[in-house]
């Protein structure tokens, strides 16, 4: 993720190719169909692949690979949900994904602390979505070709997200999981965030340890330098303001006077990690020191 300063002066990181692009949109579709399907129906897309193999080897001997079995069943099941070329692929989907790059798409106005930082994310930075009111950031990070992990405590909200996710083409690179705020450890993410974008209402309804004891959490798997976006949430109840005292040394930064009309109130606020971080286990004592059972 580029500096405020690097944003308007470096070259970003360049974003896959549109051939590399359709190819993750088939290969979305096609692990969502075999999720769907029943075991059976999967077993028996194995034997057609294996008899479609046979038949093809013309009496020659060949190497039945798991490799080459799982190739033929994926485009057994590419032919079985006729997915689009990539020439029609890339005429639809070029304009959609333009347009999912602007923040007003998602409902999310250009003045919004999660729009701010759009100018500074670069293709496969990490970003950490926490509450179901971060659900719309989610996508508009995924568009800007973010590696994005969404966390929230409703299976129904993660369930929505997942499959809007795939309906919209986004899933480049998309987690998603399911787990009680505040009561069990984060799930692993393979490096650190460059940015996280907190739902202060999904935060606001623990008890104050278990807040402080997430919070302090989150802070431990951002980069140094690293970002955190409050946000209001989905009923604006709760204000950002109110957890700056979980953030005692880093620094925040001033939103931009939004435009004339648009929303003063509610669009979140940015805090920047010092550069040296916190102590290596910090979060890992406070969370003991104060309890997750409180």
């Amino acid at each position: 993720m580029l500096t405020a300063s690097q944003a308007s002066t470096r070259n970003r990181r360049p974003p896959a190719s549109p051939k590399q692009q359709y190819q993750q949109w088939l290969l979305d579709r096609i692990e969502d169909y075999k999720e769907q399907i029943p075991r059976e129906e999967l077993l028996q897309l194995g034997n057609e692949a294996a008899t479609e193999l046979s038949d093809g080897a013309d009496g020659q001997q060949f190497l039945l690979t798991e490799v080459l079995m799982a190739d033929t069943v994926d485009r057994l099941i590419a032919k079985r949900l006729r997915l689009k070329s990539f020439s029609t692929w890339r005429k639809n989907f070029l304009p959609l994904r333009k347009a999912q790059k602007e923040p007003n798409h998602w409902g999310i106005d250009t003045a919004n602390a999660v729009a701010v930082m759009i100018p500074r994310i670069e293709p496969g930075d990490s970003v950490l979505a926490v509450g179901s009111g971060a659900e719309s950031a989610a996508y508009l990070l995924l568009a800007h070709e973010a590696v994005v992990h969404f966390i929230a405590g409703d299976l129904g909200c993660v369930e929505r997200v997942q499959s809007r996710v795939i309906a919209e083409a986004l899933s480049s690179d998309f987690h998603a999981w399911v787990t009680l705020l505040g009561e069990y450890r984060l799930p692993t993410m393979e490096q650190p965030a460059d940015l996280v974008v907190i739902d202060v209402g999904a935060v606001a309804e623990l008890s104050y340890a278990r807040r402080r004891a997430l919070l302090h959490e989150l802070q431990e798997v951002t980069r140094p330098g690293g970002v955190h976006v409050l946000v209001p949430g989905e009923t604006g109840s709760n204000a950002p303001e109110g957890f700056l005292s979980h953030y005692p040394e880093w620094e925040r930064t001033p939103l931009p006077i939004p435009r004339k009309g648009g929303r003063v109130h509610g669009r979140g606020l940015l805090v920047t990690m010092p550069e040296a971080g916190w102590p290596t286990g910090w979060a890992e004592d406070e969370a003991n020191r104060y309890g997750r059972e409180a």
